[in-house]
């Protein structure tokens, strides 16, 4: 246990918009459109599957028109349209969101605003988990219409796939990562190409646009809708990637990748499949494979299969960056993060969080064993993010927006609130058929955080408590008159008054200072990255002691040393090439029963120790580390 664990850390930030709008528009075809864009494997046979009794023409025309319309309203009008304008300086998603509403001081209860982005954080874990599991078993299912005796090898062939794809995070994406945009490009070609080539043995699929068919469809169903409304949520699961990658390619080559390629791409094949049923009901056993002609099945379940796998990595990849994010703003302990790139800071691999993924979703595979059982697992933790990513924003503009308020709630908060209240009460049918998974896996998540988050405020209060007062603590050096020895130490604090009581216990109990103190303060700022003429303070307390306080930004990765350097420039006055970092290395007991209850304070005991050392995650060379130990009790 250090220091460092009351401070408030940084974030890994990747969001350099260079390139030419069309390769940005490439990749974000690739990275934001993957999950979405996998969909039509299962997402229209979830649907007319749901009600039980086989489809009649015009039960096919309501399902149809209730995709278009989700599509239309949940993507294109909420996401692209409304959300993306919503960004913390070009960054978006949850804890980007939390910070700029909280940054803009006009909410009067910034914590129940944090607890809002943990929720959303430990939801997406559990999208996190799940959307590997069903995008590779559906794809891989594609083999039991080519030869149907391959049925019982499908489960460990999607075994083994999985536990490939989450072995080779180690070795990072960007091997593959040029792949990403040409083959999905490839993959929404097909989409709709054998959507058209359906569509035009059936065009009265394109009547599904009324949205009448949708009204009748429910009306006639009342029973059954709302769980044919939580499979419908199905075609939109992978819009939330729209915000959270933001960061990674803009506003504009999303929007472009959406309007021109993934949208129509989309509604073609959702259309062409419901032709397809239409002219022969059997094939709504697998009415996406169906669609292809036999000579091209085996090709599109190799597609299939590399476009989830390209699905499941954008999803894994974002668990770790929001795992770094969660990390460096304090929400969970630090982690061995690793980089998998000398060009792109945004490539990471976490083993830990990338094995913990790979046993749930290979867990799930085992369990559910065909995606239409998977399924009913899928959807809740999306429509859960996107009930809380709504809340974040309508709240951010009713604090922005001056007189009238109405405004927003009437054409803001009330529509798009309806919208995803709808189908998060569509989804949360399935909870009792596999939506508590999920769940289950979220809250355990959002426990670990709030215990941590709670944890390092008790520990920091004791740890403040052993600090010194900087006028206490000069009056006793000039007391005293520790031996001055030559270097330059420097002492890592969360707080940016007082003496740490690493320095005051380097001086008390072994009598010497140095010729040069340093007493760096990191802390984070509301925005992604902090200009780097702005980020350095520099206090001199007393003739060799020095107080240097630096910004970084929530998207920027703390490097200790690099921040000295520019603490050089800013007028420091010499060099600290080869200065000593002494850091707190701390034991936590338990020694009372307030603050948390006994359980947490254990779990928080664990989490402690298992956390990453200090001095690694702020690049701090080893060989240049000083640990001073002690007790910390809570």
């Amino acid at each position: 246990m250090t220091d460092s664990v009351g401070d408030t850390e940084v974030l890994t930030g990747h969001s350099q918009h260079q390139g030419s709008r069309s390769l940005l528009t490439l990749g974000a075809l690739g990275v934001v459109f993957g999950d979405i864009g996998t969909s039509p494997l299962y997402a229209l046979k979830a649907c007319l599957t749901a009600g039980g009794a086989t489809p009649t023409s015009g039960d096919v025309l309501g399902v149809l028109a209730l995709i278009f319309w989700a599509l239309l309203l949940i993507i294109t009008v909420k996401y692209i349209g409304c959300v993306l304008r919503a960004d913390n300086r070009g960054e978006g998603g949850a804890l980007a969101l939390m910070a700029l509403v909280i940054g803009e001081g006009k909410v009067q209860r910034p914590a129940l605003i944090a607890i809002l982005a943990l929720l959303g954080c430990a939801l997406f874990y559990g999208d996190g988990c799940i959307t590997p599991a069903v995008s590779v078993l559906s794809a891989i299912e594609g083999l039991k219409i080519a030869e149907p005796s391959l049925d019982r090898a499908i489960v460990p062939m999607v075994v083994v796939c999985l536990v490939v794809l989450f072995a080779f995070q180690r070795h990072g994406t960007g091997a593959i990562g040029t792949l990403f945009g040409p083959v999905m490009l490839i993959w929404f070609f097909s989409l709709g190409a054998l959507g058209i080539a359906s569509i035009v043995h059936a065009p009265v699929v394109l009547s599904a646009v009324n949205p009448w068919h949708a009204i009748k469809f429910v009306m006639v169903h009342r029973g059954v809708a709302l769980g044919v409304l939580g499979a419908v949520f199905l075609a939109v699961t992978g819009g939330e990637a729209l915000y959270a990658d933001l960061g990674h390619f803009g506003r504009e080559p999303i929007r472009l990748a959406w309007f021109f390629v993934a949208w129509p791409a989309l509604i073609l094949n959702y259309f062409g499949q419901g032709a397809l049923i239409l002219n022969n009901p059997a094939a709504i056993e697998n009415p996406f494979f169906l669609l292809a002609p036999a000579w091209a099945l085996l090709p599109m379940v190799f597609l299939a299969t590399a476009a989830s796998i390209i699905a499941s990595q954008a999803v894994i990849s974002g668990v770790f960056s929001i795992t770094q994010q969660a990390e460096h703003l304090g929400f969970l302990p630090r982690m061995r993060v690793l980089q998998t790139s000398d060009k792109s800071i945004g490539q990471i691999y976490v083993p830990s969080v990338n094995w913990i993924l790979c046993a749930a979703s290979v867990g799930l595979v085992l369990a559910f064993r065909s995606s239409d059982a998977l399924t009913n697992a899928y959807g809740i933790a999306v429509a859960g993010t996107m009930v809380i990513q709504t809340s974040l924003l309508v709240t951010l503009l009713w604090g922005r927006f001056s007189q009238p308020k109405e405004r927003v709630f009437l054409f803001i908060a009330l529509p798009l609130g309806l919208v995803d209240l709808m189908f998060f009460a569509a989804n949360a049918e399935k909870i009792p058929a596999g939506g508590w998974f999920p769940l289950l896996f979220g809250f355990v998540i959002f426990l670990v955080m709030r215990t941590w988050m709670r944890g390092r405020i008790v520990v920091g209060e004791q740890m403040r408590r052993q600090e010194r007062s900087t006028a206490s603590f000069l009056t006793e050096i000039e007391r005293d008159k520790p031996l001055r020895v030559s270097g330059i130490a420097v002492f890592l604090t969360g707080n940016n008054q007082g003496i740490p009581r690493t320095l005051a216990r380097n001086a008390r109990y072994n009598g010497v200072l140095h010729a040069h103190t340093i007493l760096l303060c990191v802390t984070t700022a509301r925005i992604p990255r902090v200009p780097r003429g702005g980020r350095i303070k520099i206090t001199r307390i007393a003739e060799g002691l020095d107080r240097v306080e630096t910004q970084v930004g929530f998207m920027e990765r703390p490097d200790v040393p690099r921040l000295l350097r520019d603490a050089e420039k800013a007028g420091l006055g010499y060099r600290t090439d080869n200065a000593a970092y002494f850091l707190g290395r701390d034991e936590i007991v338990i020694a009372s029963p307030r603050g948390m209850a006994r359980w947490r304070k254990y779990l928080f005991m664990f989490l402690a120790r298992n956390s990453e050392f200090a001095g690694a995650h702020f690049g701090i060379p080893p060989e240049r580390i000083i640990e001073l130990g002690g007790q910390v009790q809570i």
